[in-house]
Parts: structure tokens; sequence; C-alpha cells
């Protein structure tokens, strides 16, 4: 009979590695929507126990949608528009509708309807160029920062919260998110101003511009809406605030890879009017920044 024994680090960190390439691996299938009819396309969502979609998908899902009715020569996401105008229903799936709004020589512009149940839940514009050359500037990356390599990953930073989290503590991530300044569970009641993680794709991607820009912006819709209620001390259990995604903007700068490490540098804003507002600068390991996001979300406050 064998002996039975504990698995050591490295086989748990082999298994969990494996789990996390596999959950990338779903993630990318998410991404490639069935084609239905021209400017048509068909999305999914995760086998998951969610109340809603995650905003991040359908933005990333639309973003794939506007691509694929791109011709002619390859050209890149620099920019995108959205608004998230219903909750998504995540046991359903998405049509998105593709209007090929304008083909220019070198910008080509679309907008992108999602549709559930006959009526649109979001819709975004995007805008795709040709690469070109030029002066380039930006402000500095912040400096002093800590190692992404050094950071605890999300279920050895949530682990003592595991019983609050529940069944998503032990669901693999796509994405690898490590929390340079607090957990949003550590920080409530402390109210602050801006929020700094590490993040990337948890294993390898094709070499695809298009999806690493989709990956991204399925990521950047992780953290943003909890940096804009910082200023009020808001963490994940506090109950008494009701928050979503309202209107979500990128711009893209420079080339980038989402399964490299990426900072995520967030400042809050503004809130007022039951809104509030963020601000966020990717940068990759070399200082570039390679992308801006702006997010406003609902900030309304139930007792």
């Amino acid at each position: 009979m064998p002996v039975l024994t504990s698995p050591s680090r490295d086989n748990i960190e082999a298994m969990s590695a494996y789990a996390n390439q596999a959950a990338l691996d779903d993630l990318v299938g998410l991404l490639d929507l069935e084609a239905i009819e021209v400017n048509m396309f068909r999305g999914r969502s995760p086998d998951e126990n969610r109340q809603r979609v995650f905003g991040g998908q359908v933005a990333g899902q639309a973003v794939v949608a506007a691509s694929r009715t791109l011709d002619g020569a390859p050209r890149q996401v620099h920019s995108l528009h959205a608004y998230f105008l219903r909750p998504g229903d995540p046991t359903v799936p998405i049509l998105y509708d593709v209007d090929r709004i304008r083909d220019g020589r070198s910008f080509t512009t679309r907008r992108v309807v999602a549709i559930q149940h006959g009526q649109a839940i979001f819709n975004l514009q995007a805008s795709f160029q040709e690469i070109e050359t030029g002066p380039e500037t930006q402000p500095p990356m912040p400096d002093d920062l800590p190692d992404p390599d050094t950071l605890p990953d999300f279920k050895s930073r949530m682990e003592p919260y595991k019983k609050m989290i529940g069944e998503i503590y032990n669901r693999p991530r796509p994405i690898d998110l490590r929390y340079i300044t607090g957990d949003p569970i550590t920080r409530s009641g402390q109210p602050g101003y801006r929020q700094q993680v590490w993040f990337r794709a948890d294993g390898l991607l094709p070499f695809d511009p298009v999806m690493h820009a989709c990956i991204v912006t399925y990521a950047s819709d992780m953290t943003l809406l909890d940096t804009a209620v910082l200023p009020l001390g808001y963490g994940w259990n506090d109950q008494s605030v009701q928050l979503a995604s309202l209107d979500h903007a990128m711009w893209f700068h420079q080339p980038f890879r989402a399964d490299e490490w990426l900072l995520y540098d967030q400042v809050s804003i503004s809130t007022s009017n039951s809104r509030a507002l963020a601000r966020g600068s990717i940068y990759n390991r070399e200082g570039k920044l390679v992308v801006t996001v702006v997010q406003e979300g609902l900030a309304r406050v139930t007792r």
C-alpha cells in the first residue's frame, strides 16, 4: 500500500498555477464571441453564482465585438467610452450589435450595444488607430513601491476573511491582483483617496494586442469603484452603500502585455449626488504609462 504524504509546497504552487492558467484560458474563451450574423455576436457568462454580470466582462466582450468588424490594415484600440445601462443577467447569452460608424484613413470608430431580454444593458463606443510614431511624454511612475512578487496574492491576503467572502475565496482567479495600500476589508472605516495594486493575467496569453487590451479592460473594472468611494471609508463588508458602475472610459497609450505585471495607480476624484468618480493610471514595470482609466459609479447611501 502506498504511503500517503502531504503535497510539497512546490506541488501546491504548481497545482495553483495550473488552476489559474485554466481560469485564464476560460476568460480568453469567454472573450471569443460567436458570430451569428453580420455585425452581430453572441457572448456568454461564466457558470458562477453571480447576481449580475461583471461589468468588466461586458466591456471586454464589447471591445472584441468591435474589433471583429475591422477590415484592412491592423489597427489597435486607442480609446473607449462606455455606459452601464442595466444589470446583466448571467443566466442568458448577451447579444452584441456593432454599428460601423466610420472607417477613415487612420481611425476606425465602432459603436456596440449589448442586449438581453430585448433591452440594451450596455453601450460602448471604441476608436481604433493605425500604429503611428511621434513625440512621447507622460508623468513619472510612482516610485518606492514594493515588488509585486513580494506581496501576498489574493488568497493569502484574504485568508483571514475567507468565511466572510464565501465561495469566491476558493474560485480560481484569472487575474493575479496584489494590493499595495491595503485591501478593501482592512481599509473599512479608514477614509483615503488613493489605492495602488499590481495586477497581471495569471498565466500566458496569446500574442494578440486586442486580446491583451480586452483583458486589461476586464481587469480595470475590478478595483476602481472601490477607489472612488475610499473617501467615504466603506469596505466590502459594509452594507450601508449601494455601488454600481455607471460609465467607464479608457485611453490606450503604449503597447503592453497583460500577462506581465502592471501597476494600477488609482485616485478618488469626487463624490457627490450619490455618485463617485475615480481615475486610474496603468504603468508597466519599465515605468511607461500604458493606459488611463476613468470611471464613475453609483454610491448611494442606504442607511
